[in-house]
């Protein structure tokens, strides 16, 4: 039985947990990913890992929570580094989108191995608010669009993005075509009414 190396805060040896949770779903896919492989890779007891998680679909949703944070954070950091431009806005978007779901293929694992628990909508939902509020966010000064009337557009570009990733995860089109299909999307939304929109 596995033993504690060390003395963490329940909020550190949570993260520990998880980030052990992403190295296993990486080496092993999501079907390698149990409370007890957990507790083995994290040289930790079982009940320890019980504890943080409870099941194997709890320890699952924490871990798409992370990841999905994870990209949120990656975009909204390389928003803050770009060119304040509706062009550069919406490429900036774009490639962050694509670029962060090719480096972290765990949470498309880690999704279809949720696929039909119930709370995973709950979570789902959460997720696309939260995406859609960036969006809004980064969009709003270059759009002539009222703000209700652009978030459901961007309600509508999200889901075409997740449309055009799975065809870049099929290899059906390259990361490039990709970035200007997205691009295009947005920008011509942004288009709509031919107001607030400056060209790349």
């Amino acid at each position: 039985m596995a033993t504690t190396p060390a003395r963490l805060s329940k909020q550190a040896r949570r993260e520990q947990l998880l980030d052990t949770a992403v190295a296993i779903v990486r080496a092993h896919g999501a079907d390698g990913l149990t409370l007890v492989t957990l507790a083995e890779e994290a040289g930790v007891s079982r009940p320890i890992a019980y504890d943080h998680f409870a099941t194997r679909p709890g320890l699952l949703l924490a871990l798409h929570r992370r990841l999905d944070e994870r990209h949120r954070a990656a975009i909204t950091q390389a928003l803050q580094e770009a060119t304040p431009s509706a062009g550069e806005i919406a490429r900036v978007i774009s490639t962050a989108y694509f670029t962060c779901a090719a480096d972290m293929p765990e949470l498309s694992a880690v999704s279809a191995a949720l696929k039909g628990n119930p709370e995973m909508e709950a979570v789902q939902h959460e997720s696309t608010d939260s995406y859609t509020d960036l969006m809004v966010a980064a969009l709003l000064p270059y759009s002539g669009l009222a703000p209700r009337a652009l978030r459901l557009g961007c309600v509508g570009t999200l889901g075409a993005a997740e449309a055009i990733a799975a065809e870049l995860n099929r290899g059906r089109t390259t990361l490039g075509e990709a970035v200007t299909a997205l691009t295009d999307l947005i920008l011509g939304g942004l288009a709509a009414k031919g107001e607030g929109f400056t060209g790349r």
